[in-house]
């Protein structure tokens, strides 16, 4: 089958004469057509129907597009590569260009990753790198804007956008408007285990853990052989809390996380001291007049040791000549040695009716 032609006829009239049909004498025409093929054809033809002469040009083929796949998984501590290739309709291009990624959402999300090229140049300078951890690994000359992300954090999970941008005589851009899919996976960790004051003098414990997939929560308390407890998780993204409501008996509390990639736990121990009602009242006020004595003797000891070298240097002291002396003295002989003033040292007493907390992991 032969591919369409779509032919186009534009004829001037020649002066002095009728008009009359294409091709009549006394006209000039010129075809235009146009191959389904990609080839331009312009025939030119004089008032006899003969052809005067034929000019063939290329047709622009491509267009723009760009090829990224749906979603890349890695792991945590790993590197990714997103790819990702384009078209242009441009025959040949090699003005200066711009390669950029971004996070999030395509044209308006925050650009992590941006490098130039010169005129002629296939080298693309990086002018950023999101914490120095993005790096372009295609060649953007040859429509190629893969980049690679090093040490890779649950953090970086998300959609990135590529966009390449001519900035030459043509003065083009394109971006991916889907993007492509980075899902970063981890085994849990727990980030954070504690115990905080509730009410009526109650007290409850949280425990924080982040993973890929989300793991699940559980605690196991000091009770029936350290049972495993019922609670409640809530999760944000790749973290789950988990919260103990009311701890009712001291001992060792331990939260689990699990997920399809591990599992990991911690511990904190609980223990408060039991004493008798007006004990505790008794001993702070006990402990705050032994302090108050013992800095009065203190005060008064350095006081009396100072009366005591006063008299002592007193004595020591040689009457004045009538010859002409210094007004100075030598003050460290006035102190025989060995004399020092004595150090007044204060204990405290200070009675703990806090729960003792021992964090492990």
């Amino acid at each position: 089958m032969s591919p369409r032609v779509a032919i186009r006829s534009f004829c001037k009239r020649q002066p002095g004469h009728a008009p009359a049909a294409v091709a009549v004498l006394g006209w000039s025409c010129a075809g235009v057509s146009r191959l389904s093929t990609g080839s331009l054809v312009k025939t030119r033809r004089d008032a006899s129907g003969n052809m005067l002469n034929t000019e063939a040009h290329n047709a622009p083929t491509q267009r723009w597009s760009m090829q990224v796949p749906a979603e890349v998984i890695a792991e945590a501590g790993d590197a990714a590569v997103l790819p990702c290739t384009f078209t242009h309709p441009h025959r040949h291009y090699d003005g200066p260009l711009t390669a950029i990624w971004r996070a999030g959402e395509p044209y308006a999300g925050p650009q992590v990753f941006r490098c130039t090229a010169a005129p002629g140049s296939e080298l693309c300078q990086t002018a950023l790198s999101l914490h120095g951890r993005l790096r372009l690994l295609g060649n953007p000359r040859r429509n190629d804007l893969s980049l690679r992300i090093e040490r890779l954090a649950l953090a970086d999970s998300g959609r990135y956008f590529c966009r390449v941008e001519f900035t030459g005589d043509a003065h083009d851009r394109y971006e991916s408007r889907h993007g492509v899919r980075l899902r970063v996976t981890a085994a849990p960790r727990i980030v954070n285990i504690s115990v905080l004051p509730g009410p009526a003098h109650a007290f409850r414990a949280l425990c924080t853990a982040e993973g890929e997939p989300p793991p699940a929560l559980a605690w196991s308390v000091p009770a029936l052989g350290n049972s495993s407890a019922a609670v409640q998780a809530q999760g944000h993204g790749y973290q789950v809390t988990a919260e103990l409501p009311a701890l009712t008996r001291d001992g060792r509390y331990t939260c689990t996380a699990a997920n399809s990639l591990g599992r990991a736990e911690a511990s904190v121990y609980l223990f408060r001291f039991h004493g008798a009602p007006g004990a505790s009242t008794l001993a702070l006020l006990l402990g705050a007049l032994g302090l108050k004595a013992l800095l009065l003797l203190g005060i008064l000891g350095a006081r009396a040791t100072r009366r005591r070298l006063d008299h002592l240097v007193a004595q020591d002291t040689p009457p004045r000549s009538q010859a002409q002396e210094s007004n100075y003295e030598n003050l460290s002989q006035m102190s025989p040695p060995g004399h020092q003033l004595p150090r007044v040292c204060c204990e405290e007493l200070v009675s703990h009716h806090h729960p003792v907390i021992h964090h492990e992991k």
